[in-house]
């Protein structure tokens, strides 16, 4: 009886110590239940990582400068896009490429969320020079409103606390503070434009990145000069394009830091509008780690570029925080 006994305790030991032996390390669970994002463009992963903070492991494929609409992601995104537990996209076509590759590679229990596709409905799709209705695919660039990111925001927010509710508080207060941030740069660029000169609050730029914020703040778009097929303009076109800026008076017309184009230098030598060629159209300004990186930095360095360029009152955008509501500046990873 006492060997059973005895029997008995050295099983029950062995028991405990296997338990012991599987136990995570302190810190190690939550690491491991992390969720893992993947993002495109620059904007959409800041935004993100305002909302997730260091809960989730954010990574963003479309490379900083890099054109969103042709970028075509390399054979090692597949692998990250497998891992993935969420991806958002802009959507609105604008990373097709990498939308397919996601929904051939995605696990089965991953998620991937149309960002764009979520916020505006058909009927308020903008169409222009650079995307034509007969072309199909809306304008997409919807994050230089603020207030449609932060409807991007209100969305990853619901997507992460439905994902991983036990941290859903802590989404929640981010996503306060980040719409709090939002609220001030949007009164902040109201005020700045209203600086601006009646006469002189239009947009000529190269990539229409603008559509779907000028109509908020009071500014119009003139046009832009990139064509639908992201080729230089023709003759023909250049010529129109000139006698629009003579008959609108336009004083500047704004480059791009991702599309270069030596054709505005010489719009802008036929107009004498003054050429500006460091406008943004989702290359965060800055390196990562500094607090304007980010989309609220975006958005400043723009309007403090409008500004200047069009006889308006910069210092005013200036006093907005750029930096992010959560975590360290410089915990996004950027693919290679």
């Amino acid at each position: 009886m006492a060997f059973v006994q005895r029997i008995a305790a050295l099983c029950a030991v062995a028991v405990v110590l296997v338990a012991c032996s599987a136990a995570p390390a302190p810190g190690a669970e939550s690491a491991a239940q992390k969720l893992r994002i993947v993002t495109t463009v620059s904007p959409v992963t800041n935004i993100a990582y305002n909302i997730a903070g260091d809960l989730a492991e954010i990574t963003g494929i479309v490379p900083e400068g890099v054109n969103s609409h042709t970028f075509e992601p390399a054979p090692s995104d597949a692998r990250l896009l497998a891992n993935a537990d969420i991806i958002f996209v802009n959507g609105l076509k604008l990373e097709e490429p990498t939308l397919e590759l996601a929904e051939a590679n995605k696990k089965a229990d991953a998620e991937i969320v149309l960002l764009g596709d979520q916020t505006i409905q058909p009927d308020a799709y903008l169409y222009d020079f650079s995307f034509p209705k007969e072309g199909g695919s809306p304008n997409p660039h919807l994050w230089p409103n603020p207030i449609l990111a932060l409807r991007y925001a209100e969305i990853i927010r619901d997507t992460l606390v439905a994902r991983d509710p036990a941290h859903g508080e802590s989404y929640a207060a981010n996503y306060a503070a980040f719409k709090a941030r939002i609220d001030e740069l949007d009164a902040a660029i109201q005020a700045t434009v209203d600086s601006i000169p009646t006469e002189n609050r239009k947009l000529l730029t190269y990539h229409d990145s603008w559509a779907y914020f000028a109509p908020r703040y009071g500014m119009t778009v003139v046009g832009a000069i990139q064509p639908s097929d992201f080729a230089e303009p023709s003759a023909r076109d250049v010529a129109s394009i000139i006698e629009q800026i003579r008959a609108e008076k336009v004083p500047a017309i704004f480059g791009s830091e991702v599309f270069a184009s030596p054709v505005l230098e010489q719009i802008a030598k036929e107009t004498g509008a003054q050429y500006v060629d460091d406008l943004r159209d989702d290359d965060l300004p800055g390196a990562p780690g500094e607090a304007k990186h980010s989309y609220v930095g975006l958005m400043v360095e723009n309007l403090r570029i409008m500004a200047e360029a069009l006889g308006g009152d910069p210092a005013i955008i200036a006093n907005v925080d750029p930096g992010n509501v959560t975590g360290a500046d410089s915990a996004v990873d950027q693919a290679q």
